[in-house]
């Protein structure tokens, strides 16, 4: 699979709490850099190479052909920043195999993959990733090489933003009603990204506080208020449910954990108390029709089971940063109602700033209009970690690793952001073994079946 850093990196984490390691800062910061260069090269290879086909002049000629002429027509807003005269200029960037952008975009997915095995040595399954640090070697060529290949995309990124903003404000203009496709409730979860090696610990009873330390804040927002930045709260409030999946219940089976380090009870449709009870049969669409089980979070104050989506991972990492008002970089803001990117002179380009703002829908466009800010925000972040892993190789600071020893019972969690969004690791440790493990990806969180009750995933909500 294409998220096997990710899992890699969340498993880490959750190994670092149960073993009581904390990693040597410039771990972080290695960690952090492979973790941007990830979101560089998949958010970029789905968005030009897969998303824009639907949005391309091949693609809309055959399908809305009043829609491209139109398009022929219509000057390009933002033609100074990425050079497209007309809209339809712009489409026709974006033809499979043929386009300038789709080519280029291919190009970028090669460079920002050498920018990620510079860190992790290993794309996608790491080979330089383990709990209590890294395996990579800490030279100043090593970040000057990965600094070579950023910049050498800043052009690329800044002006894809600017091309993504263009064609989506024109689809709203062209194609009226389009704001209705794949639109849902805003219900967003996120579970922070980039570790803030000034505080985090990994220990959970510290959770809350190195938890809005990360330079991506964990929140859920729901109906565009945020509900919560807690990380400790969020874990608690997660819930395995049924109702039309492929599983007998556990909740009469022995638990696991009871309470947390902090002595807060935890519930046994928790993953740290899931156990995995195949029952295969006949699919039927008005019972069970799912390998899928049903996350949710439990919102104690409204006492729903909140079918979270994660926006496609960066609308929500967006959307909770924004409105949370935490991080404060010098090349990425949260100013409480928006998300300010700072990127640098490139070749071609003057520093420009960009602003992402919670939009009035979440929607299939705004979902993909957040996944390129994203890559902004990923390519500024990649120069702030870059600084500081450099401040430290000059003052001699080179230690990547810490030794440690597996208790024979711990609990621990791991919380990150896969590309797609929220993903947490769960473990059990009893006798020295894993007792119980159990990995949350974005995929059930969006894809999960009618829980029990009654309640559908993201998928099946947004196309009802």
């Amino acid at each position: 699979g294409i998220c096997g850093d990710n899992h890699t990196t969340c498993s880490v984490y959750a190994q670092n709490m149960a073993y009581g390691i904390q990693n040597p800062p410039l771990t972080e910061m290695i960690v952090n850099l492979g973790e941007a260069a990830e979101y560089l090269f998949d958010h970029t290879l789905f968005q030009d190479n897969l998303v824009f086909v639907d949005f391309c002049e091949s693609m809309v000629k055959d399908t809305n052909p009043s829609v491209l002429a139109k398009a022929e027509k219509t000057p390009a807003p933002k033609a100074g920043v990425h050079g497209k005269r007309t809209i339809a200029d712009i489409m026709r960037a974006f033809n499979p195999f043929e386009g300038d952008v789709y080519k280029e975009a291919l190009r970028v997915s090669r460079v920002t993959r050498e920018m990620f095995c510079l860190m992790e040595g290993r794309h996608v399954h790491p080979s330089t990733v383990y709990p209590g640090g890294v395996g990579t070697m800490p030279e100043p060529t090593l970040f000057t090489d990965y600094l070579t290949r950023l910049l050498h995309i800043l052009d690329f990124v800044k002006q894809a933003v600017a091309m993504n903003d263009d064609i989506f404000d024109f689809w709203y203009e062209a194609l009226p009603g389009y704001e209705e496709v794949g639109r849902r409730r805003v219900l967003l979860g996120c579970w922070g990204a980039f570790q803030n090696p000034d505080v985090v610990d990994y220990r959970y009873e510290h959770m809350t506080d190195w938890g809005r330390a990360m330079h991506v804040t964990p929140g859920i927002v729901v109906d565009g208020k945020l509900l919560t930045t807690d990380l400790v709260e969020i874990n608690l409030g997660i819930r395995i449910l049924l109702g039309s999946s492929y599983y007998k219940d556990w909740v009469n089976e022995e638990p696991f954990v009871t309470h947390d380090p902090l002595g807060n009870p935890v519930d046994m449709r928790h993953p740290w108390n899931q156990t995995t009870l195949p029952e295969p049969q006949k699919r039927k669409f008005d019972g069970n029709y799912s390998w899928v089980m049903s996350p949710r979070w439990f919102d104690k104050n409204s006492g729903e089971h909140l079918a979270l989506d994660t926006g496609g991972g960066p609308f929500a990492r967006l959307y909770t940063t924004a409105l949370a008002g935490l991080v404060d970089t010098p090349y990425v803001k949260s100013t409480g109602h928006s998300v300010q990117i700072s990127l640098p002179r490139s070749g071609a380009l003057p520093e420009m700033t960009l602003e992402w703002r919670p939009p009035q829908w979440s929607n299939a466009i705004e979902r993909n209009r957040a996944r390129v800010y994203f890559v902004a925000y990923s390519a500024a972040m990649a120069i702030y970690f870059l600084e500081r892993a450099m401040q430290k190789i000059r003052a001699g600071d080179t230690k990547v690793f810490e030794d440690f020893e597996v208790p024979d019972e711990a609990i621990g969690c791991g919380f990150h952001e896969a590309v797609r969004g929220v993903l947490s690791h769960h473990m059990v440790i009893k006798d020295g073994k894993i007792a119980n493990y159990h990995p949350y990806p974005p995929t059930p969180w969006n894809g999960s079946p009618r829980d029990s009750y009654g309640t559908p995933g993201p998928y099946e909500d947004a196309v009802q």
